[in-house]
């Protein structure tokens, strides 16, 4: 990723981070999420461990920190489970084993758990309306974003919905950015045919004029007049020229492309 992705991810994840909730139900649950964060070391991810454990302590815990999120997973996937609890333990799990990227215009997250918990959040992030696809990789589950309104509503939902604001304005400067160059290449590309189009026709009239196969009246002798005199000219500003239509000049120019082509070759001496 470039240093500005890589810049709003890091907001994205101090913003997530800076969430407290505030009702002790969605602190513990949100604490069980964030425990487990496997070999991941963030310092904010350590900061918020710190501040949701004095308010919720550490009493009467027990089993690992990976089965005390599997335990709460089995919670929170419940059908009448509290949807604010929900919310604070899947925004835990986001932190501590969560994964966003963005390159070249692409977003991705995912989040890589145990098998078991996969299967487990991947319904709840479902019933929180904000549904992954579940995947495998060497032995883990893998849930996996990859649209942009999808994962921009997870943010929001989560709670970085300025970090998503500002990805969303960078997104619509980089759309804006690319169609300006892509009408600038069209552009470009079409004034090269047209220079090309105009210096092949000028030296076709050329050649007629030298061979005395020229026309000497008509509306094809204007046309090759104009030609000459503008080989950089469009078929429409050559019509506005000669007022004639642009039909008119361009069955002259292939008639006058026509005629050089079928002369015969010069001699050189």
């Amino acid at each position: 990723m470039s240093q500005s992705a890589r810049e709003l991810v890091a907001n994205v994840r101090h913003e997530l981070a800076a969430v407290l909730p505030t009702q002790q139900c969605c602190r513990a649950a949100e604490l069980d999420g964030l425990r487990d964060a496997g070999r991941r070391s963030d310092v904010a991810i350590a900061r918020t461990v710190h501040q949701l454990s004095g308010d919720t302590g550490t009493g009467g815990e027990t089993g690992t920190p990976a089965e005390r999120a599997l335990r709460r997973a089995a919670l929170v996937v419940a059908p009448r489970a509290p949807q604010h609890c929900r919310l604070a333990f899947l925004r835990g799990r986001l932190l501590a084993r969560g994964s966003l990227s963005l390159a070249t215009g692409r977003i991705h997250l995912e989040v890589v758990l145990a098998q078991n918990e996969a299967t487990l959040l991947l319904h709840a992030f479902s019933q929180a309306g904000l549904p992954g696809t579940l995947r495998a990789r060497r032995g883990r589950g893998v849930i996996v974003w990859k649209s942009h309104a999808e994962i921009f509503d997870l943010l929001r939902r989560l709670g970085a919905g300025s970090s998503v604001a500002e990805m969303e304005a960078r997104g619509v400067l980089r759309e804006v950015r690319g169609e300006l160059n892509r009408s600038i290449n069209a552009e470009t590309a079409n004034l090269q045919r047209t220079v090309r189009a105009g210096m092949r026709q000028a030296e076709a009239i050329r050649r007629l004029d030298d061979a005395g196969a020229l026309d000497a009246s008509g509306p094809t002798r204007r046309v090759a007049e104009a030609r000459r005199a503008h080989p950089d000219a469009t078929i429409a500003e050559l019509g506005e020229r000669l007022r004639l239509t642009r039909s008119a000049v361009q069955r002259s120019l292939r008639s006058l492309e026509r005629q050089a082509a079928a002369l015969p070759p010069r001699v050189l001496p």
